[in-house]
């Protein structure tokens, strides 16, 4: 898919469901794919008036005192039909159980020291080819749609990136993950939430007006979460995590190119 066409199928979205929280709530205009790494630093982080970011939930929902506004990159995230099944996913913190955090004790300390070392250069080298090898008709890395964990970053860190594999090629389904944490498909602020809370960076999931309140303003040196009322996304350890511009149904929320930044909050952790 090209730059352009990335752009423009932005305004496409779906009318917002009616018993689900979405990812915002006023529609707002956000970039097409493009640009580089540095245009991260350069966003101007713009916090909502106190007060705008109403808390979406299925009841109040339900009782129509929550105002919906459907993603307006949901058509670039390949949103599933009501045919398609998958999986649940398991809670966040099973997920981020499948690390191993660096600095591990062990018996044998040389032979850890040399295996982390291995692991590190496999890393760096699995990580150069994805941002050679995307998935024909978008910008989904390839292989299984996971991306290697590190060991040279913080233990967090490799727990959101856990978190985050764990959902990678699951279905888009607007307003997915947000009725819980444990779904069977995620939209842009469902996915973005699973993966802090494998980090235990949140404690439940948030709409992308409320991820603009995230952490601390500026982006971030491992993990930097960029947010408006409509849609989000996150860089983690430097790769695109993002459901809009995916390569197809199943494809992953990774993506091997940087996206234009523009219009959005930057926000990340502390330290982080």
């Amino acid at each position: 898919m090209s730059l352009a066409a990335r752009a423009t199928g932005a305004f496409g979205c779906l009318v917002a469901v009616a018993t689900l929280a979405g990812c915002g709530e006023a529609t707002v205009g956000a970039g097409a794919k493009s640009g580089t790494a540095a245009a991260q630093a350069s966003t101007k982080d713009v916090d909502p008036a106190p007060g705008a970011v109403a808390v979406h939930t299925a009841a109040a929902s339900a009782a129509g005192t929550a105002k919906e506004v459907a993603d307006p990159l949901e058509a670039e995230s390949y949103p599933a039909p009501a045919s398609v099944r998958h999986a649940s996913a398991a809670t966040p913190t099973k997920a981020s159980e499948s690390i191993v955090a660096a600095g591990a004790p062990s018996n044998a300390e040389i032979r850890s020291e040399l295996r982390e070392m291995q692991a590190v250069q496999r890393s760096e080298r699995q990580t150069h080819e994805l941002d050679l090898t995307p998935v024909p008709g978008g910008e989904s890395i390839g292989g299984n749609g996971t991306i290697p964990i590190p060991s040279n970053v913080p233990e967090v860190v490799q727990k959101v990136i856990a978190g985050a594999n764990e959902i990678a090629d699951f279905p888009y389904v607007y307003g997915g993950g947000h009725a819980s944490f444990v779904d069977n498909a995620y939209d842009c602020s469902g996915s973005v939430s699973y993966a802090l809370a494998a980090g235990g960076l949140l404690s439940a999931p948030e709409t992308s007006g409320q991820l603009e309140s995230w952490g601390v303003p500026g982006p971030g040196r491992y993990i930097t979460v960029y947010a408006n009322a409509g849609h989000t996304y996150m860089y983690v350890d430097g790769i695109l995590y993002d459901t809009a511009g995916r390569s197809g149904e199943f494809a992953s929320r990774w993506q091997v190119q940087p996206t234009d930044n523009e219009g959005y909050v930057v926000r990340h952790w502390p330290g982080l």
